[in-house]
């Protein structure tokens, strides 16, 4: 009898935790390696949530809470998705747990059966097609080529959908590619979607806030109302915020959703901390003048990176619409030698030369389910991009 469970066998550990650790040890050792393959912004979590945060521990709110969020939090969410998304949500429809990873996770657990598929457009971030495997379900992942900008475009969406379809997983703005969809892009979609009933939407909206040039971000529900019943739409404080180490993500959906939810959580994690969720009231409901001022920083970065990594031989780079990633193609290097006589074959060969060489740590591609491509995070401070990108530059001509 086999100790471990089978279903660890269809999963993986995350790409994108490995490169990170890797680079934390190569760092540890001694070498001079620039990691870009975090996805979190490097600014700090304003003070006026930090304070929040002192508050609710000198006031005494370190006890458990309701499983799946406190009612201050819920309310601000609610205020939240109207405020913004023009969404109306009542408390019982919100459901708050440990990121917006957890949530994720939570939901899938609730609602897959064995034979169940998930439609997941690839690229994708890596965990969706994991945790799906994990709830017994089936991924689907769909293509989006460079040239649709890496969007999931609606035939292929029809095509994908079968009597067993589930979910659809949709990530706007993406992580890894930074893609966004438009409103005219979404309701292409929705419509697909109309002629589905049984298939409903996952929508993770984590990069909401982080979007360039003047884009506007829309989200399923808001673009289609007849799919407000059939999505679950997440969210969460992490990014925007600059509060990846609260933990905190939320969700709002139909209640009997929401109440499964609720269950699974309530016999795994129960509540999250008290003390992030007292954070996440006040970033909700506080200042947000600081957003646009970091995405100002954050679109300076990505024009930065983008044309330094077109100059790159072998290397092409499209220019995203949000988040904080990009997602070059290193078709160019394919089949070339390193100085060391190594032939690259794959866009991991490729990813392996960049740290091995140059102390560049990033991501490649086939994790995200697209291949020959890498992933960079531009979340870290202009100097260190500006270096890297001269790195992967001279990696890249040293090729032959």
């Amino acid at each position: 009898m086999a100790f471990l469970a089978a279903s660890l066998a269809r999963v993986k550990p995350s790409p994108t935790i490995a490169v990170t650790t890797k680079a934390a040890e190569l760092k540890a050792a001694g070498r001079d390696v620039i990691g870009l393959g975090a996805g979190e912004p490097d600014f700090d979590t304003p003070d006026n949530i930090k304070q929040a945060a002192i508050a609710a521990i000198q006031s005494g709110k370190t006890k458990y809470t309701a499983v799946d969020g406190t009612p201050e939090l819920k309310k601000a969410i609610a205020a939240k998705f109207l405020r913004e998304n023009g969404l109306t949500y009542e408390t019982s429809q919100i459901t708050v747990g440990t990121g917006g990873k957890q949530v994720l996770y939570n939901a899938l657990l609730a609602t897959l059966n064995p034979g169940d598929e998930v439609v997941i457009p690839a690229p994708y971030w890596v965990s969706y097609p994991d945790m799906v495997l994990l709830c017994g379900g089936t991924p689907v992942p769909v293509t989006c080529p460079p040239e649709k900008s890496f969007k999931l475009q609606p035939a292929d969406l029809e095509a994908a959908i079968t009597p067993k379809t589930k979910w659809l997983i949709l990530n706007s703005p993406s992580n890894p590619t930074g893609s966004a969809y438009s409103f005219a892009e979404m309701k292409a979609l929705t419509d697909v979607l109309l002629r589905h009933p049984h298939v409903h939407v996952l929508t993770d909206d984590m990069y909401e806030h982080l979007v360039y040039d003047g884009f506007t971000f829309v989200t399923p529900a808001q673009v289609e109302p007849k799919l407000y019943d059939r999505t679950l739409t997440l969210n969460g404080v992490s990014k925007a915020y600059c509060m990846t180490g609260w933990r905190i993500g939320y969700a709002a959906g139909r209640p009997d959703l929401i109440k499964a939810i609720a269950k699974v959580q309530s016999q795994s994690t129960s509540n999250p901390s008290s003390i992030s969720q007292a954070a996440a009231v006040e970033a909700l409901n506080g200042p947000q003048d600081f957003i646009p001022r970091h995405n100002e920083v954050f679109k300076q970065r990505r024009d930065l990176v983008v044309s330094m990594l077109n100059q790159a031989s072998g290397i092409t780079c499209h220019r995203p619409e949000g988040a904080f990633y990009v997602f070059p193609s290193c078709a160019g290097t394919i089949g070339k030698q390193t100085p060391d006589g190594k032939v690259i074959e794959t866009d991991e060969d490729f990813v392996t030369y960049l740290l091995e060489s140059e102390g560049v740590a990033v991501v490649q591609g086939s994790a995200f389910g697209l291949a020959p491509f890498f992933r960079i995070s531009y979340a870290t401070a202009t100097e260190s991009l500006h270096e890297a990108c001269i790195r992967i530059q001279r990696a890249s001509a040293a090729l032959r």
